[in-house]
């Protein structure tokens, strides 16, 4: 986030989606991670404290889903009305949508504190807390049939067919504009943020969807079901999806990639020159009155 403000890339639409996107990374790792981990430890709690917390969970995933829906979208109408994109798609729009999204993410995980919760754990508490478990308290019901069959693969499939229209868009279009230098340039520039953004979606696929199959062989299954062991790998796995964003972005978006190194060399080239100053020896001299003063080598430099 800090790489894309400090790079001014905030002017373009897509990228002002791309920051709310990391937005979601970033709050799986300061609140989901630590949260999972409290429910990993089964802290005692009350019934809707740990149905809260595992509210907190759900909504991270639901707000990268949806912003990466919006970013297919952006790059869709981008390629598509190449003349009409910046008066039609404008930052304060994007914003819009963006906030559209964590709206509705929010909304939809949420849903359970409404009455959608495993009722069955509830009936069997013998007292007002419970030992706090994510399945102990979220209906496997919503999880699959809402979560994953409605909210998760409709948004999925209309993702796949959009960058698949965007790749055959560009394709045509190098066909038509070859010899053109600024067209060849412009479809050679989206063609690779569109295959950046779409190595984002098949890593968050990757990630996020063995967990949702578990859930729905859970579901399913009436004799079997997949251990609580399998099931945390999948937690961890979702969880590591965050971690791999940023550096796609650092290194398959231009601009962030161009901003990341600016930083990065800022950083380590205070941090050596902290070393030399550091190590930089003080010749001790005799000044005027006897007197011994120290000079520093490094006040030339």
């Amino acid at each position: 986030m800090f790489a894309v403000w400090r790079s001014r890339a905030l002017n373009h639409s897509t990228f002002c989606l791309i920051v709310s996107l990391a937005m979601a990374d970033f709050l799986v790792g300061c609140l989901a991670i630590p949260l999972a981990v409290l429910e990993g430890m089964k802290i005692e709690t009350s019934f809707s404290l740990c149905l809260f917390i595992s509210c907190v969970l759900i909504v991270p995933l639901q707000a990268s889903l949806l912003n990466l829906l919006a970013i297919a979208l952006d790059r869709c109408l981008r390629v598509c009305i190449p003349f009409m994109y910046k008066s039609t798609v404008n930052k304060r729009r994007s914003w819009i949508l963006a906030g559209v999204c964590w709206i509705l993410a929010c909304l939809l995980g949420f849903i359970p504190m409404f009455g959608w919760y495993n009722h069955d754990t509830l009936k069997k508490l013998n007292s007002t807390s419970l030992n706090c478990e994510f399945q102990a308290v979220i209906s496997e019901s919503y999880m699959v049939n809402f979560i994953f069959f409605v909210v998760f693969i409709p948004p999925l499939v209309i993702m796949i067919a959009l960058y698949c229209y965007i790749f055959f868009k560009i394709r045509s279009l190098s066909r038509g504009k070859a010899g053109v230098a600024e067209s060849e340039a412009y479809i050679h520039k989206e063609h690779k943020l569109a295959f950046s953004l779409v190595l984002v979606l098949v890593l968050f696929v990757v990630c996020w969807l063995p967990l949702n199959i578990m859930h729905t062989f859970n579901f399913y299954s009436q004799n079997t079901q997949v251990s609580s062991y399998v099931m945390y790998l999948g937690v961890i796995l979702s969880h590591a999806n965050s971690v791999v964003n940023p550096v796609v972005y650092a290194f398959k978006v231009p601009k962030i990639r161009a901003e990341f190194s600016k930083i990065w060399r800022r950083v380590t080239g205070s941090w050596q020159q902290e070393e030399r100053i550091g190590r930089t020896p003080e010749i001790q001299t005799p000044a005027s009155d006897g007197n011994i003063c120290q000079v520093d080598l490094s006040a030339g430099h």
